[in-house]
């Protein structure tokens, strides 16, 4: 399911310019109209985008919180790390699962106006989040705290929708692209935050870091009604998200994007810990952690763009059969780098697995609407309806990935008192990826009906 725009009809004549009715309401957008888009649509949908980067940033940037909380509970909380990765995995679930009615909520109540609601829901979590986490509170609590936390990660799917309906077929790929871009760097800033929290007033002040957050969801909310507009003619597709279900392109592409996105995010969420309890010597306090986490999340989010264009040059699945190949390869070198104890070992092939998370994300997400396009050659309309709905649910069962992660850590640390199994499942995962895409969409029987 997406925000789609339907064939350009109008009972009025039409203008070389946006029409706006109601305040931000525009009850004409015709993007792929070039006069139309060179006279005032352009600029826009270029305002909406920026405004759209920034809210979503501050989403992405309140989903990891936890990621940065979790540095923070010492002794004093009585937390062992098996909590910690339930609590890091609990927002996780809870962005992911929120994802397909964010979509929604789009066309129901206006990109405008459902980016001011989201932004604004962020405040919950990062006011309860500074007032309530100090030594003594219950492990409850914080478990409530870290799914409220998950309302951030719904924002990555309502701003997609959003923008996706600004932006004319030739321009998508790039608004998107700087979209997404944008909202993941959201989890290496949200670790900078908290860099600078430890290094500045210590450990013993978690509730600093959501309280730093609070007066930029204010502006990203206020910024949202001065500058943002709303699309009378972005609609959700009729039975577009119950027919995109039935494709079984649907869920190959989640299997996929699991293995993309939901690497990225479940990292993103467990590097910091799996560093403190891997190398327990050399990272004994949490700033000498938070040194390293925002690395990864800053070099995968860069890179996303790049993922993308190298599919547009030598087709999505090619470069995603590539990515999981070496992603098995960064695994196995993490893998070994844990048993030998080998800590500049261990950050190369982390951070490498940062990156190719990134380069993942972006041509797994260009192979979805390039798939489509093949399977309904001719009906352009139809190709776009379901590519955005499988958009959207892949998206969502991407992110359950992040959950996986750090359950598979936490099991592992409570089974073996090591992280060596969740690797070695990671392995096995990537290795399944790399056979679902060759067989799916480079066998040669296969690509005779699907080249992407």
């Amino acid at each position: 399911m997406t925000a789609t725009l339907p064939p350009t009809v109008s009972a009025r004549p039409a203008s070389a310019r946006p029409v706006t009715i109601r305040g931000h309401w525009i009850d004409d957008w015709r993007p792929e109209d070039r006069e139309f888009w060179d006279n005032g649509g352009a600029r826009i949908a270029r305002r909406n985008l920026i405004v759209s980067i920034f809210s979503e940033h501050i989403g992405f940037s309140v989903w990891t919180l936890w990621s940065v909380l979790v540095l923070f509970l010492g002794p004093a909380y009585g937390i062992d790390p098996a909590q910690k990765f339930l609590l890091t995995a609990v927002p996780a679930l809870v962005g992911a699962a929120l994802r397909i009615p964010y979509t929604f909520a789009v066309a129901k109540f206006g990109g405008r106006n459902w980016t001011i609601i989201s932004a604004s829901l962020l405040l919950v979590p990062s006011i309860a989040a500074a007032l309530l986490i100090e030594p003594g509170v219950s492990f409850s609590t914080l478990l409530i705290l870290g799914a409220l936390a998950g309302v951030g990660g719904g924002n990555f799917a309502s701003s997609m929708a959003n923008i996706n309906a600004f932006y004319p077929d030739r321009l998508k790929g790039w608004a998107l692209g700087i979209n997404a871009g944008g909202g993941n760097l959201g989890v290496a800033v949200a670790q900078l935050v908290g860099l600078f929290v430890l290094a500045t007033f210590g450990a013993g002040s978690p509730g600093i870091v959501a309280g730093i957050y609070i007066p930029f969801i204010v502006i990203a909310a206020v910024a949202s009604a001065l500058y943002m507009d709303n699309l009378t003619q972005a609609r959700n597709e009729k039975r577009g998200m119950r027919d995109a279900a039935r494709e079984s392109h649907t869920w190959v592409m989640s299997l996929l994007y699991i293995g993309t996105f939901g690497s990225f995010i479940g990292f993103g969420f467990a590097f910091g810990q799996v560093l403190q309890v891997q190398f327990a010597e050399q990272f004994d306090t949490p700033i000498k952690a938070a040194y390293l986490t925002f690395l990864g999340p800053l070099l995968g989010s860069l890179i996303r763009p790049l993922g993308g264009a190298l599919a547009d040059r030598l087709g999505g699945a090619k470069v995603t059969f590539v990515n999981f190949i070496a992603m098995a390869i960064g695994a196995s070198i993490v893998l070994v780098a844990a048993q030998q104890r080998s800590l500049p070992l261990y950050i190369v092939g982390f951070i490498a697995l940062f990156v190719l998370s990134g380069l993942g994300n972006g041509s797994t997400y260009k192979m979805i609407p390039a798939i489509f396009r093949q399977k309904y050659a001719g009906d352009e309309h139809q190709a776009r309806r379901i590519a955005g709905s499988v958009i959207g649910i892949a998206g969502a069962v991407g992110a359950v990935g992040g959950v996986l992660v750090n359950l598979a850590f936490r099991q592992s640390f409570l089974t073996y008192q090591d992280a060596d199994a969740a690797y070695i499942g990671f392995i096995g995962f990537y290795a399944l990826c790399v056979l679902v895409t060759w067989a799916v969409y480079l066998r040669p029987a296969a690509r005779t009906r699907i080249a992407v």
